[in-house]
């Protein structure tokens, strides 16, 4: 049997998407990849406690506004090869990575966008942004999507969707906790089993 597959995940702050993978596996949940490393460009992350708490390694590759991003990239892609990762997952990773990094991951990296893309994605929709744009438009149901990460921000191939309903009366907090709970969290490991999966047979 090969080994699974080497996941690391990206982060920028609390870590509550990281939680959930670390939960899936525990449960056995993602049987094709394993998590081995977790990245974060802002040194004081919490979800970095969360990494060691499970016992998983963690790197910080700090990042300021306004230096080259190619730097940091270049600093991610050989901590990454040094690792031997084969799945990138971003997990509340604040950073679009350029074209040129994408590239050397085609098809092996995700990302969990808190709405049902096409809708409320791209350029400053993350976070709350996006449930207030949701709401402010009227719409009955939201969701998550889990798609792949491509050069074009929000843009790459959609892996798994989950609708949620939006509820009379919800602020941008209360709909952002229910997609969390019931579609971002419930998704993103189904999400990387499939990836890990198809991965491990291509190495057959």
């Amino acid at each position: 049997m090969k080994d699974p597959i080497r996941i690391a995940v990206l982060v920028s702050g609390g870590g509550t998407n990281l939680q959930a993978l670390i939960d899936a596996e525990g449960r056995g949940e993602i049987p094709s990849g394993r998590l081995a490393l977790v990245v974060s460009n802002k040194p004081g992350a919490y979800a970095l406690e969360r990494a060691k708490a499970a016992g998983i390694e963690t790197a910080v590759i700090p990042y300021k506004m306004g230096t080259p991003r190619e730097i940091f990239e270049e600093q991610l892609a050989a901590l990454l090869e040094e690792k031997n990762i084969g799945m990138i997952v971003y997990a509340g990773f604040m950073l679009i990575l350029g074209p040129n990094f994408v590239a050397k991951y085609p098809k092996r990296m995700i990302n969990v966008h808190p709405a049902l893309i096409p809708a409320f994605c791209g350029k400053g929709m993350y976070g709350l942004h996006v449930h207030e744009a949701a709401l402010a438009y009227g719409v009955k149901v939201s969701g998550a999507t889990v798609h792949y990460v491509s050069e074009v921000c929000d843009g790459g191939e959609i892996i798994l969707q989950k609708a949620v309903d939006v509820l009379d009366g919800d602020t941008p907090e209360t709909l952002q906790k229910r997609i969390m709970e019931q579609a971002e969290w419930v998704l993103l490991p189904k999400a990387a089993e499939l990836v890990c999966a198809r991965l491990r047979g291509k190495e057959d």
